[in-house]
């Protein structure tokens, strides 16, 4: 991966910025210990796309009104480019707040010291999961996972959790080189990669489960047409950080805010946002995506 080089002004021109209308708020103080909203009333939150901007702006437009309502603070919302351009931002002190894929977090907590305070739950409080998968279709010629190499491979991203970490272990594993024995494309989002894998374009790539649930939803999804060659163990669903420099004040009523918000009330007609509602998070669930990290030997000091 390369050296982070992007400059702030640059990285805020490649923002979907989203302004959400706001209550009022006084400018935070640094180091005070009463909640105040920053920036003169305004908290920056990044989005890192787990799907294309255009399905992720007005479901996140309507969990920053959620926020802003109970908060009291104007919810800036950013559906960012990548997670380069999210871990910059917090790095450079432009953002307070993001959702991280768990790859990113990784990246954001080494690089901008970022904090989980939430991640997505089912209806009675317990935190999601998710999984990566690697499948076919019919007629492929493909039957097992070591039949993949040399082949056509669609990974989603390359900062992508399950569109690339866990696949590239999975290929490893069987002795097939993630980067150079696999004729592999990055499709953009798991959308597009499952849409490549649909429509024949690679010979297999990488299925998450949230995407398999959203297809099936949708009617374009059976196990049948998509045959299963290799899938993970469970892992954490997103983090929702803060930066670790703000105050301790601002951290509790931010937290205690986002926890109150119900998103089954958010209107989401492609299916595609995780969970009921946001619990509680910690680091520790993702020391399993670090233990990856390690093993494919990904500097977390250097993106891009």
């Amino acid at each position: 991966m390369g050296n982070l080089s992007r400059h702030a002004g640059a990285l805020l021109a490649s923002l979907v910025m989203l302004g959400v209308a706001a209550c009022g708020g006084a400018a935070s103080t640094a180091g005070s210990d009463q909640f105040s909203c920053p920036n003169g009333g305004t908290v920056r939150m990044g989005v890192e796309p787990f799907e294309d901007a255009s399905t992720l702006v007005p479901l996140y437009q309507q969990i920053g009104d959620k926020l802003s309502s109970k908060l009291g603070c104007k919810i800036q919302m950013n559906v960012t480019t990548n997670y380069t351009a999210e871990v910059e931002a917090m790095r450079s002190k432009t953002l307070e707040v993001g959702e991280f894929g768990p790859l990113g977090y990784i990246f954001a907590k080494q690089l901008a010291h970022a904090e989980p305070v939430a991640t997505f739950a089912d209806a009675s409080g317990q935190p999601l999961t998710y999984y990566a998968s690697i499948v076919t279709y019919p007629g492929s010629g493909i039957n097992t996972l070591k039949d993949v190499g040399g082949k056509k491979f669609a990974y989603s991203d390359a900062a992508s959790t399950s569109g690339h970490l866990f696949p590239a272990y999975a290929l490893r594993k069987v002795g097939i080189d993630p980067d150079t024995g696999v004729q592999g494309i990055y499709a953009g989002s798991h959308t597009a990669s499952f849409e490549a894998i649909k429509n024949k374009k690679v010979d297999a790539g990488e299925l998450n489960s949230d995407r398999i649930t959203a297809a099936t939803k949708s009617g374009e999804y059976t196990a049948a047409a998509f045959p299963t060659l290799w899938k993970s163990d469970p892992i954490p669903q997103d983090p929702i950080t803060v930066r670790g420099d703000l105050p301790s004040a601002f951290k509790k009523k931010f937290t205690d805010a986002l926890l109150s918000i119900d998103l089954s009330s958010v209107q989401d007609p492609k299916g595609v946002l995780i969970g009921s509602r946001l619990t509680a998070q910690t680091d520790a669930p993702y020391q399993q995506i670090r233990d990856l990290v390690s093993v494919l030997n990904i500097d977390v000091n250097k993106i891009g």
